[in-house]
């Protein structure tokens, strides 16, 4: 899976370069590839202070799952702009874009929650509870006198007498 990524990667970004060179010429696509990596440069810096700011500054119950997903948006577009290529790293400023990760958001929830399953405390109690696990027992007293510790309460009394 990810050499058939890597394959992809490598076909997209040379697609995506030899159309630039053929189009625009050798020097304006280095200068275009330089540019979109210094502004994702700028982006990601920008965009993580204002987002440790973001956390810092406190989450409550309504704000925290897209504290979440925008920390791993602007995780995964920063990484997309440090990578080579000139297709991953307009994807990866994209990303870091505010509207752009407010349209991203929804889409990114949703693979989530279609990939891992929601556990909770009150899931996993409802379950247990469902389940009736039930173990029988009995609680013994062993604050008593030393013969009573010693003695086994499956053997009678004689039998424990006669081997002392």
């Amino acid at each position: 899976m990810a050499m058939r990524l890597f394959v992809l990667y490598v076909i997209v970004e040379l697609a995506v370069i030899l159309a630039l060179v053929s189009t625009i010429g050798l020097g304006w696509t280095l200068l275009l590839v330089a540019g979109v990596f210094a502004v994702g440069i700028a982006l990601a810096g920008s965009q993580i202070k204002r987002h440790i700011r973001r956390l810092r500054a406190g989450l409550n119950a309504a704000t925290v799952q897209g504290a979440a997903t925008d920390s791993v948006l602007v995780a995964l577009g920063t990484v997309l702009v440090f990578i080579p290529g000139l297709a991953s790293s307009v994807l990866g400023a994209l990303l870091l874009l505010p509207p752009t990760r407010a349209v991203a958001r929804p889409v990114v929830t949703a693979m989530a929650a279609r990939r891992a399953p929601l556990i909770t405390v009150a899931g996993v109690a409802a379950q247990r509870a469902r389940r009736g696990d039930y173990i029988d027992g009995e609680v013994v007293d062993v604050s008593g006198a030393e013969s009573q510790a010693l003695e086994r309460p499956d053997r009678p009394r004689e039998e424990h007498n006669r081997e002392q």
